[in-house]
């Protein structure tokens, strides 16, 4: 006979252990199953271990600079073993650290092994899950199942051996010369942090521009950083194809300008993701998914199938840890709590963790001026922020868009130190749907680059 239970969690990621939390709390039994690590992306691949690399990265990135700050010391060296231990241990503790909460949730069982759907919804309103050959039972259905590196079908890519995002981070030597196929977040992150651990670095992007889905000017400064740095850039890489070499891989670009081929002594795959939707039996439930494979959800995260909610990286709306936390804080709510929140009422902010990072919320410039509304827009470049000066890092600028008619605040970037820090209080004040007027008049901390938010907003002028 199948086990019943109140409800089932499909992957122990950044949404499923914090609603098993809740329900158990509230008195439902609960089964979570993982097919892989617990922790899920952000823990095991993700934000946890390479913002570890990227620490280490700026650690040797400052020490190079000591001079600039009167400080003498000899060559630095780079320890990868060290490095990579330190990234492994933060993995190691973050997952136990989520073992042993899930352990100690009363009325929740962790099973092992890979959860399909084994038919739609019975007659009793219950759905039936295989798990390891076992039939488990519940009303309801969270899927939680996140995501994977997307590898796309270039030519000779079956020929020669990659790295992803996953299968990098335990790296122990310095690759000579890392080519890194993608030209956006994940892939500007493993460019900068490996051309500071000392390997050469190129960089190769199909479209026109990095990170193309920011603004022109983000783009182009992002690229001028790295470029600083010493990594080349090749956009309009416009028939990438892969092929064995002597000295490792051979990239073909097929560029407008320079080398039609690159070659590398590794090569990185950073192309996007892909969801983990295409073994769980979604369709003999009645689950409907896109053309991507992401699960089609409503505003309050239910999918086409009465009972199952999907959240995190799998239903598409959204790509983040901190996106997936709220879709749990969103069906934990309307489920237990009487609310009706809604994914559309999520103000989006995210970073990109290059030195100086990147910090955005809400529209960009263009999309804003797409929108047809009058606007009010202002930059100022980082070198006229204080706190930036006094610390030597002067790269990048902030920006703030706004309605000119409301007077609130549609977007902003701040590309400059601390920008994935001071974005926030940009991005706190459009959640309280609060005007320029009133960040206008606020009393920032000096010296911070926070400081500098209400300086911008004051010279905000009609775009």
């Amino acid at each position: 006979m199948p086990r019943s239970f109140d409800a089932i969690i499909v992957g122990a990621g950044q949404a499923g252990p914090a609603l098993a939390n809740r329900l158990t709390a509230a008195g439902r039994t609960v089964a979570i199953v993982e097919r892989h690590l617990v922790g899920g992306t952000c823990v095991n691949t993700g934000c946890k271990p390479t913002k570890t690399l990227v620490a280490s990265a700026y650690a040797a990135h400052l020490a190079r600079r000591g001079t600039d700050f009167g400080v003498l010391a000899g060559p630095v060296g780079i320890d990868m073993p060290t490095v990579a231990a330190r990234a492994r241990k933060v993995i190691l503790d973050s997952r136990k650290g989520n073992e042993d909460w899930l352990a100690g949730m009363p009325g929740l069982e962790l099973i092992r092994g890979h959860a399909r759907f084994a038919g739609p919804r019975d007659a009793q309103g219950r759905y039936t899950l295989e798990v390891n050959g076992e039939s488990i039972t519940a009303g309801q259905v969270f899927l939680n199942v996140g995501g994977r590196a997307h590898v796309p079908d270039f030519p000779g890519i079956e020929a020669v051996d990659y790295l992803t995002n996953s299968t990098i981070i335990p790296l122990e030597t310095v690759p000579e010369h890392l080519v890194v196929v993608g030209g956006s977040y994940i892939g500007l992150e493993f460019a900068q942090m490996y051309r500071r651990f000392g390997a050469k670095v190129t960089v190769v992007e199909q479209g026109p521009s990095l990170i193309g889905r920011e603004d022109e000017d983000v783009s182009r400064e992002v690229r001028d950083i790295l470029e600083a740095e010493g990594i080349d850039v090749r956009t309009n890489a416009c028939c990438i194809r892969l092929a064995p070499h002597a000295q490792g891989v051979a990239v073909g670009v097929d560029c407008t300008e320079g080398s039609p081929e690159v070659i590398g002594s590794h090569v990185l795959l950073a192309v996007g993701r892909r969801p983990n939707t295409d073994d769980l039996g979604l369709d003999v439930a009645g689950i409907e998914v896109d053309g991507k494979g992401y699960i089609k959800v409503d505003d309050h995260l239910r999918t086409s199938a009465e009972g199952v909610w999907a959240m995190g990286d799998c239903n598409g709306r959204g790509a983040f840890t901190h996106t997936a936390w709220n879709d749990y804080e969103i069906v934990a709510a309307n489920l237990l709590d009487g609310a009706d929140r809604k994914v559309s009422e999520r103000i989006l902010g995210y970073a990109l963790y290059v030195d100086p990072p990147l910090g955005r919320v809400g529209m960009t410039e263009a999309q804003a001026r797409a929108s047809g509304r009058p606007l009010l827009v202002s930059k100022r470049p980082m070198s006229r922020v204080g706190r930036a000066v006094e610390k030597g890092e002067t790269r990048g600028f902030m920006k703030i868009v706004a309605d000119a008619e409301s007077r609130r605040i549609l977007g902003a970037a701040i590309l400059g130190m601390s920008g994935d820090e001071a974005v926030h209080g940009i991005l706190d004040m459009m959640n309280a749907d609060a005007s320029i007027d009133t960040l206008q008049w606020a009393v920032p901390i000096h010296p911070t680059v926070s400081e500098l938010i209400p300086t911008v907003v004051g010279d905000l002028k009609p775009a």
